[in-house]
Parts: structure tokens; sequence; C-alpha cells
């Protein structure tokens, strides 16, 4: 095996079961069929390396973990803070800003028409496959999601 032929970054666990797993590069999108499972769980988040199995090359292993993280969505409650409603009032319907979280993490805010807040909500909690990407890349392992009536605002945080 080449140092070409193997493939270091940070992956997103798709599916998993006791036999493989799944993994998708969350820079590249590149999906990874592993073949075999060494100990990763759906949603896990890996800093690693995988290589291809010889000799045809159509399945990988994982064959450094740097990191292994758990990533999490949940849709709270609890109203927007403070500075995400201020920077939603000064921006149109349909537009999103994405700002540093103080440490770690990103938040993304995000103007709906108040009638589709909820779906807007949903839709987001349900695309899991990039929300957790994102998540993966910033090196987060919870992604927490607030509303008020027009406003959807995403948390990636340790």
């Amino acid at each position: 095996m080449t140092d070409e032929e193997r493939v270091e970054g940070t992956f997103l666990v798709t599916a998993a079961d006791e036999d493989s797993a799944v993994l998708k590069n969350v820079e590249t999108g590149q999906v990874h069929t592993l073949s075999s499972n060494p100990g990763v769980e759906r949603h896990d988040a890996v800093a690693g390396v995988v290589a291809p199995d010889p000799p045809m090359n159509v399945s990988y292993q994982l064959v450094d973990i740097e990191s292994r993280w758990g990533v999490t969505v949940e849709v709270s409650d609890e109203s927007p803070t403070a500075n995400s409603r201020e920077i939603a009032d000064g921006q149109p319907v349909g537009e999103l800003t994405r700002t540093e979280r103080a440490g770690t993490g990103e938040i993304h805010v995000i103007t709906v028409p108040e009638e589709e807040t909820e779906q807007a909500v949903a839709d987001v909690a349900n695309d899991e496959e990039n929300t957790l990407s994102r998540a993966a890349r910033l090196g987060v392992n919870r992604v927490e999601i607030r509303s008020r009536p027009g406003v959807v605002v995403v948390r990636y945080m340790p």
C-alpha cells in the first residue's frame, strides 16, 4: 500500500453494524466502506486514516484512529440568545449568517417565514448527515437547534 492510497481526515460514521461500517469524509464527501468494524458506531466522528484492502481496493480498513467522539443533534425548547436574535433582526428572510462561537464551534442564524419555522427546525434536525458532518468538521460533539417565530439558530458546540 502506498501513501497515496491512504486517506487521512475526519470522517462521519453514517452506518455501522458489528461486521462493517461506512465512513464519509466530511471534507470531500468521499464514502469509504470498511470491511470490518473497529468499534465505531453510527454518528461517531473519527479523525484518522483509512486505507484500501488489497488486492481489489474496493473496501477499506480504518488503520489509525487519532480521536473518536459521538455527535448528537437536539432540538431545544430554549429561545435563541440575545446575540442570535440581534443578528436575525438585521437580516432578510431566507438569509443565513455564520458566526464563530466563543471557544469552539459555530452558530448559524437562519431567518425563515414565521409560518415555516417549525418545518425549518424539522428540516435541519432531519438532515442528520449534513448537520453531523459539519459538526465533525468543526470538531464538536453537540448540535443544538433553537428557534422562535421566523428564526432558526443552529449551535455547533463542544
